[in-house]
């Protein structure tokens, strides 16, 4: 059974992996050819490789079955963009955000003729404020001309609506070491994103449809109401609405900064250990009742009952929080164990495990994909490998602390491959924080959400406090957290034989040889250019900016991206995970082109994450706001080498900012960077006027091999004599997946080609990825085709 379940698990990892979908006709080809392999174990061929065999096809042909019939429920091309009048229930609870709210919807019918949309999508109401303070939103605008703007729509779980929509197929940011949001997407069957129209045709039909699952959302939508209004003003009420009901939306960036380097983040969410540990408490409770009353017990044994209630507590648990797919793989494991007791079968935790393992996979083949299957997983396997087994079991407390370390070490690799950083001081925060969260602020936070016991909502903040004021403690040690490059991939098993090795029980001779299988994922960091080379990687922000420069010993990053709200910008999400991930570890500069903050949005996370050495910009001073480093405003003439690479200023040709009625787009600091094999030109967003103004003053320093197109292919910029002076081979064009600008305009996109330009795209390319080196020229890797998914147009 365990060599089927993670020959299965290994098939459907395989498929989620594949660059396009296999056709049906392969599955009709795979599933008789592994019945007969599995029949044939009885005659020459093994029965492990017999298994094994049968358990990778019927993994892969199960996850393709379920990915294909999950594919075709796609939005069309032609309906993107277009208003799509829908009729359906409001499947989940609305998530309040700073522009509006966001929920999923669950289409029961289209009253568009023709139109074809998915059954379920998840779609976004922006408040008319932003409509009418920014023009540039001109899609919030009403579709009636003169009509003024209607205040928002009050949305709630189970509500059936009739709607106008304007929708497009899931599309996220595609760089390395990146969230893939489309395969999340995929995961949660969520086959079309969009917002909604102001339109007079949009009603509430019914206040409420009574189908269990949204019977359980407007539960878990009363208990928010029931919590934000108690917790009002409390620092960490986000904390407990994360723990009572999953919705994270409420903590903020610093408390998960916090929580990331305590390691301690998994506990602020509804994890498998809140699960387990609530189910745990059920369970003692009822059994240590139950074997007390004489009549109950001969009705049903306290074990029985016991089981029962652990069981229905976590159910009960994890529908509250919202039934997401990590709950659902908790759920799933403690069913198995749930049935092994039960049924009163004396079962290996190995086996248990291996069922539980292939429960999930069946019911989710998209869950090898999810880091927190396997953390979840690995630490199950790890617990069971390092205690199980033993001839003498320890004490509570010292078999508290072997479990702790073989959690600890064991995940190690793991964290390192999916996350490239480690909490040195986790075993000492979880020690402290695992039992004074899951054992008394989660209870407390349930009673006093579920009941109308305020106080137990009060009490658990409290405790809550206290203990966010020791992880805060221990967040500041300088050495608390472990952050390096991303290892290669096959320095992950090697790593894990040395764990297992490390963990072997005391006794073994040498166990300590373990740590030398860290090496290779340790010390084997990313290649570096040559002397006068220079790598350049033009990361995928959306609408945006953000360009990463290294040479050989140097690192440069110009423009850090946009921010999307106060508490999330490219520069946390996309740029730092880049930098990280790339092992870079400091910048040696940073220049941020302009004040606006589609390339400005992620300065303050950079600067906050990242050292760096010098920062400069065209920005006042009042808008940087961040006084960690010197700032420094770039203007022409300025210049430097590092490592036999040039980088000149060219542009703004001023050094006093403050009284120049200049647009900021014309602000823009315009970089060339000029190595042994190549040059690029950085323009940021400037206009015609900046394009007249160096083609008075530098017109031979213009020309170029590569141009990040100024202002995302604008049509108030690269004009025909500024695109002819460049004359540059690759064009880079930089926006977001169907923006509401229509960058690149293809006006714009035919001058490039008409020069012999290759143009690049960040909304369908992903990351454009350049190595200038000796010999090759200049190589060009587009990441959404080096790393393709078949779930990706």
């Amino acid at each position: 059974m365990i060599a089927f379940a993670l020959s299965f698990v290994f098939g459907a990892w395989v498929l989620q992996h594949m660059p396009y979908l296999p056709h049906a006709y392969w599955g009709l080809l795979l599933l008789p050819l592994a019945v007969l392999v599995f029949i044939s174990r009885k005659h020459d061929l093994s029965k492990l490789a017999a298994l094994l065999a049968f358990g990778f096809a019927a993994g892969f042909l199960w996850a393709m079955l379920f990915a294909q019939y999950r594919l075709s429920q796609a939005l069309p091309a032609e309906w993107e963009g277009q208003n799509i009048q829908l009729v359906g229930v409001i499947a989940s609870m609305p998530q309040q955000l700073e522009r509006g709210d966001r929920f999923e919807f669950d289409v029961e019918q289209v009253l568009s003729p023709n139109a074809v949309v998915p059954q379920h999508i998840s779609l976004s109401q922006y408040s008319t404020e932003l409509a009418q303070s920014n023009n540039k939103l001109s899609r919030y605008k009403p579709d009636i001309p003169g009509r003024v703007a209607a205040p928002p729509l009050a949305f709630h779980a189970g509500e059936r609506w009739r709607l106008t929509v304007r929708l497009k197929k899931p599309h996220g940011t595609a760089n390395p070491y990146g969230f893939d949001f489309e395969a999340w997407a995929l995961e949660r069957n969520i086959r079309a994103t969009g917002y909604i129209r102001q339109h007079a045709g949009n009603q509430l039909l019914q206040a409420a449809v009574y189908k269990p699952a949204y019977v359980v959302e407007m539960l878990r939508e009363k208990i928010h109401q029931h919590m934000s209004r108690v917790l009002a003003g409390k620092p960490y009420g986000g904390v407990l609405q994360a723990l009572a009901i999953g919705d994270e939306s409420g903590i903020v960036q610093d408390d998960w900064q916090v929580f990331l380097r305590t390691g301690t983040n998994h506990l602020m969410s509804i994890s498998g250990l809140h699960i387990t540990m609530l189910s745990g408490l059920a369970f003692a409770l009822v059994f240590a009742i139950w074997r007390r009353a004489e009549g109950l017990t001969l009705k049903l044994p306290a074990r029985k009952a016991a089981v029962l209630a652990g069981a229905l507590a976590a159910l009960m648990y994890a529908l509250i929080a919202g039934f997401s797919v990590p709950t659902q793989r908790t759920i799933y494991m403690l069913a198995v164990f749930a049935w092994a007791l039960w049924s009163g079968r004396n079962v290996a935790i190995t086996r248990v495990l291996a069922y539980a393992l292939l429960l999930v996979a069946v019911l989710d083949p998209w869950a090898v994909l999810a880091p927190g299957f396997w953390l979840s997983f690995g630490a199950v396997a790890l617990i069971s490998y390092a205690v199980a087994g033993r001839l003498q079991r320890p004490g509570w407390l010292r078999e508290a602390i072997n479990t702790q370390w073989a959690v600890s070490l064991g995940l190690v690799p793991l964290l390192l491959v999916l996350f490239q950083q480690v909490s040195i001081i986790s075993p000492l925060a979880n020690a402290v924080a695992i039992p004074l969260v899951s054992l008394v602020v989660v209870p407390l936070t349930l009673l006093g959400s579920m009941l109308p016991i305020d106080s137990a909502l009060q009490l658990a903040h409290l405790i809550m406090t206290g203990c966010m004021q020791l992880l805060v403690w221990l967040s500041s040690f300088p050495l608390s957290t472990w952050q390096q490059h991303a290892p290669p991939m096959w320095t992950l098993p090697i790593a894990m034989i040395g764990v297992l090795w490390m963990l072997l029980p005391r006794g073994f001779p040498m166990r300590w040889l373990g740590l030398f299988a860290f090496m290779p994922m340790l010390f084997i960091t990313p290649m570096r250019p040559d002397q006068g080379a220079m790598q350049v990687s033009v990361l995928d922000v959306g609408q945006g900016l953000a360009v990463v420069v290294q040479t050989q010993h140097h690192n440069l990053l110009y423009d850090t991206g946009p921010k999307y709200s106060s508490q999330s910008d490219s520069g946390s999400r996309i740029v730092v995970p880049y930098l990280r991930g790339a092992g870079i570890k400091r910048l040696d500069g940073m220049i941020v082109s302009h004040n606006d903050l589609d390339h400005s949005g992620g300065m303050a996370s950079v600067l906050s994450q990242v050292p760096v050495a010098w920062f400069a910009s065209s920005l006042p001073e009042a808008a940087v706001g961040v006084p960690a480093q010197p700032h420094l405003h770039c203007f022409a003439g300025q210049a430097w080498t590092w490592d036999s690479v040039r980088f000149e200023v060219l542009h703004p040709d001023f050094a006093s900012y403050e009284d120049l009625d200049i647009k900021d787009n014309n602000r823009s600091c315009v970089l060339r960077i000029t190595s042994q094999y190549g040059s690029l030109l950085l323009t940021g967003d400037i206009e015609k006027q900046a394009e007249a103004q160096l083609l008075d003053t530098v017109p031979d320093q213009l020309l170029a091999d590569v141009v990040v197109v100024p202002h995302h292919g604008s049509k108030t910029s690269s004009t025909p004599d500024f695109v002819a002076a460049v004359k540059p081979a690759v064009a880079i064009f930089t926006m977001g997946y169907r923006n509401r600008f229509g960058h690149p305009k293809p006006a714009v996109v035919s001058r490039y080609m008409e020069i012999g330009s290759k143009p690049y795209r960040s909304d369908t390319d992903g990351a454009v990825l350049l190595d200038f080196a000796k010999d090759k020229g200049i190589q060009i890797t587009r990441w959404r085709q080096q790393e393709r998914h078949y779930w990706q147009e």
